[in-house]
């Protein structure tokens, strides 16, 4: 990511970047999760109307409490990545970066009241999105409702899109299309090889229900028999009679739509209990969670577990690379410990900072505009494009598996097949290890 170059017009502006570089102020990585706002001009301000030498400051709601906190958590570290890489190449236009986060709770209604206070009290100059479909589409009213874009990470569900909001943007793969990778690559086996039973069981969050029907249906075109199926509410706690339910079907692979890591080792640790060890077991999130996952299931009991999803650590991506060796000098660990959702809040932030650049504003209706334009631009995930609902038409979705090289665990792409990249997965999946 680099900023756009220097006009006569915008010299001052530089030179105030230069000397907030020279100063050191540009390059501190802020480790706070909410930062004291700046009250800056409204959204619909551009970039001429900022006083020189203020910081631009950038709203958003996240779940750092509640069901998604894990996720809101990692969110924030991405935020903070690129907030901090930015800041030490010039900001945007010249203007320090300062992020305003609000813990929404993991809550709708929370996140709506966070995006009405930090555009109508806070007077932030741009919103950036929180965690999660679920409270992706109320942010994304109250955005559009001040005429803000929200650029986000994690609200690719399509009830985000069938809205026709004009300023929403999702910088990730398209929700309903995660499963079908893995969908496929069952099908296309030989049928003396192909399971012949599955089995699915979904939280009822539109970010995982509806990954489900079109996987379904390729499945069982495939002569897939299913032979359980559960759709369970977002308040469940107790997951183990519908584990100990789908490890009774005996189905020979199992889809399950999860939301966090407590999900995803409730289920694994039933199963295992169980004796139950299908050929093939893939879960929506939580499993993509890296060290926080790992610590929770065992490192051997996670091999074999896949995931959908857009990036991994070993993703083939210099910018990738880059944010990967900036995240382990911050905040430590190694490369297989970072979890998906702090590339794709990372991401928001190059998109931005693109958009931002093209523009040479800070003017949301500019910033919409443009990102309607049809123009591609870059992120850590790779490519992205948006069509006129905002969806990412050039993101391509992957499945990862957890793999062993030397006794040490590490996610590795493997669907599909003949994607670059993609090493041959394993499959059946290994026994538990206890």
């Amino acid at each position: 990511m680099k900023t756009s170059g220097v006009t006569d017009k915008e010299g001052a502006r530089w030179r105030v970047r230069s000397v907030l570089l020279r100063t050191g102020i540009a390059g501190a990585l802020v480790g706070g999760l909410a930062l004291a706002a700046w009250g800056g001009t409204s959204g619909a301000g551009s970039a001429h109307h900022q006083k020189l030498g203020s910081p631009v400051v950038i709203g958003a709601s996240l779940s750092l409490t509640g069901t998604f906190s894990g996720s809101g958590k990692a969110f924030t570290q991405g935020y903070h990545l690129w907030e901090a890489y930015q800041n030490a190449h010039g900001g945007l236009l010249g203007h320090k970066i300062v992020l305003k986060i609000i813990s929404d709770k993991s809550t709708p209604n929370q996140a709506a009241t966070n995006y009405t206070t930090l555009i109508a009290h806070d007077h932030v100059k741009l919103t950036i999105g929180p965690f999660s479909s679920l409270l992706t589409l109320p942010s994304a009213k109250i955005a559009h409702r001040y005429g803000y874009a929200l650029l986000e990470g994690a609200g690719g569900a399509p009830k985000i899109f069938e809205q026709n909001l004009p300023n929403v943007f999702d910088v990730s793969y398209p929700v309903a299309t995660g499963l079908v990778p893995f969908a496929k690559w069952i099908a296309s086996m030989p049928k003396s090889k192909r399971p012949k039973s599955a089995a699915y069981a979904t939280i009822t969050t539109i970010f995982t229900s509806s990954q489900f029907p079109t996987a379904r249906s390729i499945l069982v075109k495939a002569g897939v028999k299913t032979v359980y199926t559960n759709v369970f509410p977002t308040e469940t706690t107790d997951f183990t009679p519908i584990a100990s339910a789908i490890a009774a079907s005996k189905a020979q692979i199992a889809l399950v739509g999860s939301i966090d890591v407590p999900t995803v080792s409730s289920f694994m640790s039933t199963f295992e209990t169980a004796h139950y060890n299908p050929k093939a077991l893939i879960f929506t999130s939580g499993s993509d969670m890296g060290a926080t996952f790992l610590k929770a299931v065992g490192t051997k009991n996670a091999i074999g577990i896949m995931n959908p999803n857009g990036w991994y650590p070993g993703f083939k991506n210099s910018l990738s690379k880059s944010m990967v060796k900036a995240y382990i000098k911050a905040y430590g660990g190694n490369a297989s410990g970072i979890a998906a959702t702090v590339a794709e809040a990372y991401s928001v932030g190059e998109v931005l900072t693109q958009v931002v650049d093209a523009t040479h504003s800070f003017t949301n209706k500019k910033i919409i505009r443009y990102l309607h334009s049809g123009k591609t631009m870059t992120s850590v995930q790779g490519p992205v494009k948006f069509n006129k609902l905002g969806e990412n038409i050039a993101a391509l979705v992957f499945v990862f598996q957890w793999k062993t090289k030397t006794g040490t665990p590490t996610l590795e792409q493997v669907l599909p097949k003949k994607a670059k990249g993609s090493v041959s997965p394993i499959f059946p999946k290994p026994t538990w290890s206890s």
